[in-house]
């Protein structure tokens, strides 16, 4: 009879899960956003290289009746930013902090959302390999989608005492697919314990194993430290390419794309124009080339990135400070 006793067990254990989560889902839902972002690319047909306007779509989860948090990828390089609720209503956003490594990023809407529902965020230190999640966003455009499964493990990657080398991240089972980025990874109290970010694919689709940026580091970074968005898309030159393309100093970030209307766009920043491919690298070169934020010089030391990190930090959206560029080989100065 004991084998037949564990099953009923097991059964009815499984029919109040599965019931706790629907419960669960039915309370968080609200505070679930659609967000869907335009930003301008270079597409090369031929020979001819061309500016298009390029549609994106991610998830995000609403902290207060204005803001919202969601995967820095979706939103970098966003010139336009609509949030679609529950209910249907959609309102524009613009974004105010976004930090790559971490792959986190708060946005904020034009108008606060009426009646809005918010989550809360839980502790991430607490939580275990093999404790089970789920997942609510919007893959491949079908809002309010849930998945679910079990943490498969935490990967911390502290490589210096700056934010641009800290990331921590939650493994997940739970499918993530293309849309669901930045939407919220819950523990099974409803506390929002990670922002879905990347999965590990061959095929391009989900193979089981996902990443979601943890509660914590996304505390820190976009509710206790919140640098301003400059709308910098860039990549840091070193070796080979530093050397193609004559950087007269040990490192330099090459300007990719400069978000329209974002504070590097007003000082006149310039992006680039056509796209090449350095050692498998696909860059877009042609644009400035930043040596230095007032008189920090850019490197990819650790010293130098945590006196990036200060002067980042320190920033708000009506700081003075000055780049040195260097521009169709020439070193200048913007200034704001």
């Amino acid at each position: 009879m004991k084998p037949i006793t564990t099953i009923i067990t097991l059964f009815f254990t499984i029919i109040s899960t599965a019931q706790d989560l629907s419960k669960i889902y039915e309370t968080v839902n609200p505070a679930v956003v659609v967000i869907f972002t335009q930003e301008a690319k270079l597409e090369s047909i031929g020979s001819i290289t061309k500016t298009v306007t390029s549609e994106g779509l991610g998830s995000g989860f609403m902290i207060s009746e204005t803001d919202i948090i969601t995967a820095a990828h979706v939103v970098d390089a966003a010139e336009q930013l609509r949030v679609r609720f529950l209910d249907g209503q959609i309102i524009a956003a613009k974004v105010i902090s976004t930090f790559k490594s971490a792959d986190v990023a708060l946005i904020k809407l034009d108008t606060p959302k009426r009646n809005a529902v918010t989550v809360t965020f839980g502790d991430s230190d607490q939580v275990k390999i093999g404790e089970q999640v789920f997942i609510v966003g919007a893959p491949f455009g079908y809002g309010h989608s849930l998945s679910s499964g079990y943490v498969s493990g935490i990967i911390k990657n502290k490589l210096g005492t700056n934010p641009f080398t800290s990331s921590e991240f939650i493994q997940t089972d739970a499918a993530i697919n293309t849309g669901n980025s930045g939407g919220p990874m819950f523990n099974m109290k409803g506390e929002v314990i990670g922002v879905v970010s990347q999965i590990l694919t061959k095929s391009g689709g989900f193979e089981g194993i996902g990443f979601a940026a943890t509660a914590n580091i996304t505390k820190n970074l976009m509710m206790n430290n919140k640098t301003p968005w400059l709308g910098l898309d860039a990549y840091p030159l070193t070796g080979k390419t530093k050397r193609l393309l004559n950087v007269p100093q040990n490192s330099g970030l090459l300007v990719q794309r400069v978000v329209f209307g974002s504070i590097l766009y007003k000082m006149g920043l310039q992006g680039g124009d056509t796209e090449v491919s350095i050692d498998g690298q696909k860059l877009i070169i042609g644009g400035d080339i930043i040596l230095a934020f007032d008189t920090i010089e850019f490197d990819l030391t650790d010293e130098a990135l945590v006196r990036l990190g200060e002067f980042a930090k320190n920033l708000t959206p009506n700081s003075s400070f000055t780049l040195k560029v260097l521009r169709n080989g020439k070193i200048i100065e913007l200034k704001r």
